[in-house]
């Protein structure tokens, strides 16, 4: 499964050089990750539930094209790997043309709510990661 976020580029987003400033794209990109997890039945109330939290340990962003103010941009996340303890998604975003301007990897580690410790991916993390967070798949997983 794949979210998208839609967001229109907003005056105060822009830097001095009449562009989004690069930190407003990891913002653009953080909010993508919450739409993705949202859409997938993984918001915090479920993470608490399996007794995790997540931790965005590394992003690796790509600029491909400038965003300017008042453009309406989509930010597409989908699930790319799931590791023991680690997964990473696919983010980009693209123009209303479907032109991207940015794309990253996002790699996060599953985290102890309790122990404050890296642990393995409860298995419904798992499977969502792990089937692309399908919603009819979803529901087989909880």
């Amino acid at each position: 499964m794949e979210s998208r976020l839609e967001l229109v580029v907003r005056s105060t987003e822009i830097d001095v050089n009449g562009h989004v400033n690069n930190a407003k794209y990891l913002e653009y990109l953080e909010w993508g990750r919450e739409d993705w997890y949202e859409s997938a039945g993984l918001d915090y109330a479920a993470f608490l539930e399996m007794g995790i939290q997540t931790v965005t340990v590394n992003i690796n962003v790509n600029y491909r094209r400038e965003c300017v103010q008042g453009e309406r941009l989509i930010v597409r996340t989908e699930p790319l790997r799931a590791g023991r303890t680690s997964y990473a998604l696919k983010q980009e975003l693209l123009d209303s043309k479907g032109v991207v301007r940015a794309d990253a990897e996002v790699t996060c580690v599953c985290m102890d709510s309790v122990e404050r410790r890296s642990r393995e991916l409860p298995q419904r993390l798992r499977e969502v990661l792990e089937r692309g967070g399908h919603e009819d798949q979803v529901a087989e997983a909880t």
